[in-house]
């Protein structure tokens, strides 16, 4: 039952906080809870109406946009049929690294830049707006109310982006406390740390907790080896995201914390793609987002076939990604979902790993802790880490002419720093990065465990 607290959280405090931002945040939840149990064919309808504005405000005002749609018989959102999407061609990361002015619409004011490594591995800058922001906000608030707890309950947050990790300012804090919401960082988990952390959890009593599905795992295995219970806290659910859940990690969690795992799949680039509702359906965002899944040749696979997730998120007039190529790989479901909502579904989701690192003391890291240190230099196409032992972590790097030699030196000293000062950092300059066999990258790959010499 939700407290007092967490209504006026809810109700009041944080629909405030995003009418000061200019977000529609409430308002598209409301309609997004209401669209859920729509039946397929009016998602239907809403999808085409939404995609012709999109294409429509593309070819009038994102020049990138104009040629292509016009070549492609589009012009100005002239589609009959969802399935016409496969008309256009399909973005990838270097086309928005190639092209990242022209695919902004030139109507767009107050957009915000992100990057993000992906767990592709390639770096990409791109611009998101307000309307963006509030449906993607707006569609995991619903995904959380699916799990009976809502913003303003306690919640403890696994995570280790620097955007989250480096904003801890005043202002930051105090809306953490407001909201009942407490950062752990993933970077390290030593085993000081891993103890620092189930005494934050046991102080706080949190309804939910968030993050990586492989930090939760160790913390729920760390309490385990001391004895400390997780079970008593009165958690009501896992929400995990940002790396393929694994069946190990899903029973390890759910046997610590004593309540279900509620897997989650999207990124700041594609937007919030799907997420798990309490009878196991993976719902797509179906009113903001259409999912294809294609092959090596790009093209349309059916239901249950494994192929290149492609993403045409309708919430971004401000600059547009339509047919963009995730890197990731997984498969639609074409059955309906025991909880009744229209949503359609995803079956599984492959090839998202995020790997741990071990410094040279035995410290264990979340692997994002490196990736950080490469994807914003300039001139980095692609990359991978891979730590060969506790003595030898080696760097493969796709770079163009932007590239400074200098940066070599900043990679060596940025993982020394990291992982430890005596360690080899060795770093080769290739031409490309093969995929693995799931048909994406690993960024970080280690070949080093906890305890090893």
């Amino acid at each position: 039952m939700t407290d007092l607290y967490t209504r006026l959280i809810a109700g009041v405090v944080f629909p405030l906080q995003e009418r000061l931002k200019g977000h529609d945040t409430v308002a598209v939840r409301r309609q997004l809870e209401a669209s859920q149990w729509w039946p397929l064919a009016k998602l239907e309808e809403l999808r085409l109406a939404r995609l012709r504005a999109l294409l429509q405000h593309a070819y009038r005002y994102a020049p990138y946009y104009r040629q292509m749609l016009a070549t492609a018989g589009c012009a100005d959102g002239a589609i009959d049929a969802l399935s016409d999407l496969q008309k256009l061609p399909m973005l990838s990361k270097a086309l928005i690294r190639a092209h990242s002015e022209a695919l902004k619409s030139v109507q767009a004011r107050g957009l915000s830049r992100f990057n993000t490594g992906g767990s592709s591995g390639e770096p990409l800058i791109f611009w998101i707006g307000k309307e963006r922001v509030s449906h993607d906000v707006a569609a995991k608030w619903r995904a959380t109310r699916w799990w009976d707890v809502d913003i303003g309950d306690p919640e403890a947050v696994v995570w280790g982006s620097p955007i989250e990790l480096g904003a801890q300012d005043q202002l930051r804090v105090l809306r953490d406390k407001l909201m009942r919401t407490r950062l752990l960082p993933a970077f390290e988990m030593s085993e000081a740390k891993l103890d620092e952390f189930i005494a934050t959890l046991r102080r706080m009593r949190p309804r939910m907790v968030f993050g990586y599905p492989s930090s939760i795992s160790v913390i729920a295995h760390h309490a385990a080896a001391r004895g400390q219970r997780l079970d008593d806290l009165g958690c009501k659910v896992v929400f995990v995201t940002s790396e393929r859940l694994y069946d190990h990690q899903r029973a390890a969690i759910e046997q610590a914390f004593a309540c279900p795992v509620a897997n989650g799949y999207g990124g700041r680039d594609a937007g919030f793609i799907a997420h798990q509702c309490p009878a196991g359906g993976m719902h797509i965002t179906a009113e903001d987002i259409i999912v294809e899944i294609v092959d090596e040749e790009g093209r349309v696979l059916p239901a249950g076939q494994a192929g290149e997730v492609v993403v045409t998120h309708l919430a971004t007039r401000d600059f547009p990604f339509i047919r963009y190529r995730t890197g990731d790989v997984a498969m639609l479901d074409d059955r309906s979902c025991p909880c009744g909502r229209g949503l359609p579904l995803l079956k599984e989701i492959q090839g998202r790993t995020t790997d741990f690192v071990v410094a040279a003391d035995g410290t264990l890291m979340h692997g994002l802790s490196l990736i950080y240190v490469i994807r914003d230099l300039a001139g980095v196409e692609n990359f991978r880490i891979v730590q060969e032992s506790l003595q030898e972590t080696s760097v493969q790097l796709v770079t163009n002419r932007d590239f400074a030699d200098e940066n070599i030196g900043k990679i060596e000293h940025g993982l020394q720093q990291r992982l430890g000062p005596e360690v080899r950092v060795r770093v080769e300059r290739v031409p490309q990065i093969p995929r693995e066999s799931s048909g994406k990258y690993r960024y970080v790959v280690s070949r080093v465990t906890a305890g090893n010499s």
